[in-house]
């Protein structure tokens, strides 16, 4: 088997919908903002020694050429460890990096566009805050849902908070899995019991962390007990 026919088989067994739903539980979206005394490469080995289940790169101010050379070697260090890397916002860098995934916002490429632009092996996620925009989603392809802010949250100034109650209507309304994002914490993330979620969206919350792998192992636990609950 030559190495395009092992990349397709790696994406559709990543697309597999069980698949999909065990990569919520602990998905580390990474933000170069606390990056200091360890490069990003580093602490994504971290994340990933530590449990996360699914890597978002998501890069908003690196050139093309930076942001696929990052992805190239996420793509590889996520494969190691069996973890779907989904790349945030540009289907150009998912599609050169072999990218197990691509997720889109509201403002971004309509999920149904997406959809016939990556084929039909590559995760999609769609970032929602209504039934509507959810339902939509679903029907034009989307494999899972970012739901939120679900608590207030100073990772994206621009986020739009969502109450539990719309949390709970989008988790009832949709068959494909739903992440929760936004503001979750070590603290917070419990509340998040009884949603419906299959998992939760970390930014600040990992890679802030003093010890990210450590951290992720209670996260990880506590995502799990979440679900469970």
């Amino acid at each position: 088997m030559n190495s395009a026919d092992q990349n397709q088989k790696s994406n559709k067994t990543m697309r597999d919908p069980k698949a999909v739903r065990r990569a919520m539980c602990l998905y580390a979206v990474t933000d170069r903002a606390w990056t200091g005394r360890r490069t990003l490469a580093e602490q994504v080995d971290d994340a990933l020694a530590g449990g996360a289940t699914c890597l978002q790169i998501r890069e908003k101010d690196l050139d093309p050429e930076d942001f696929l050379a990052e992805a190239e070697i996420f793509k590889q260090k996520c494969r190691a460890s069996n973890v779907p890397l989904i790349v945030n916002d540009s289907v150009e860098i998912a599609l050169k990096c072999r990218a197990d995934g691509i997720h889109v916002g509201q403002s971004d490429m309509e999920a149904g566009d997406v959809r016939t632009a990556v084929g039909e092996d590559m995760i999609i996620g769609v970032s929602a805050q209504t039934v509507q925009q959810a339902l939509a989603a679903q029907a034009a392809g989307a494999d899972y849902l970012g739901v939120g802010a679900v608590f207030p949250t100073s990772t994206k100034l621009d986020a739009v908070e969502v109450s539990r109650e719309m949390l709970l209507a989008i988790c009832s309304a949709v068959d494909i899995p739903v992440v929760a994002i936004g503001g979750i914490t070590r603290d917070n993330l419990p509340e998040l019991a009884g949603t419906g979620v299959a998992g939760v969206a970390l930014v600040s919350a990992i890679f802030a962390a003093d010890d990210i792998a450590r951290e992720c192992r209670n996260l990880l636990r506590l995502s799990e007990e979440m679900i469970e609950a």
